[in-house]
């Protein structure tokens, strides 16, 4: 049993190699080279296009910066206008309700002394709680 594998390995095939095949060999090793040029020359296209696509990735990158700039800059100008309008309503308030403000100390003066005269209308004015 252990003798038909030792047998089958010492019987040898013996293929014999024509001239056809050496010259399908040295056709193939032509066209071998033909395509090893042809490939040569599609790297240096490739190097081309990797060089193209760089620079579009440079412009998108410039782009990119440049919408942020202007994105921060219309950001800072909302921003600064929301606090321009919250000062001017501020100021406006306070310039609007100040003459408001002066008439009032004049008319509660001018009541005092109208109270100081009159004892009703200072009556009045205690049951009020304005006195």
């Amino acid at each position: 049993m252990f003798s038909i594998p030792l047998q089958a390995q010492k019987k040898q095939v013996v293929v014999p190699y024509t001239q056809a095949d050496r010259d399908r060999a040295i056709r193939t090793e032509a066209r071998m080279e033909v395509l090893d040029a042809k490939i040569g020359g599609m790297d240096k296209r490739f190097e081309g296009l990797d060089k193209r696509i760089d620079n579009v990735y440079l412009q998108i990158n410039r782009l990119e910066d440049k919408f942020d700039s202007y994105f921060m800059w219309g950001f800072e100008l909302v921003l600064m206008s929301i606090f321009g309008l919250i000062g001017f309503v501020i100021y406006d308030r306070r310039t609007t309700l100040a003459p408001v403000g002066s008439k009032n100390e004049r008319i509660i003066k001018a009541l005092k002394e109208a109270t100081e005269k009159d004892p009703a209308l200072r009556e009045a004015f205690k049951k009020t709680a304005l006195w």
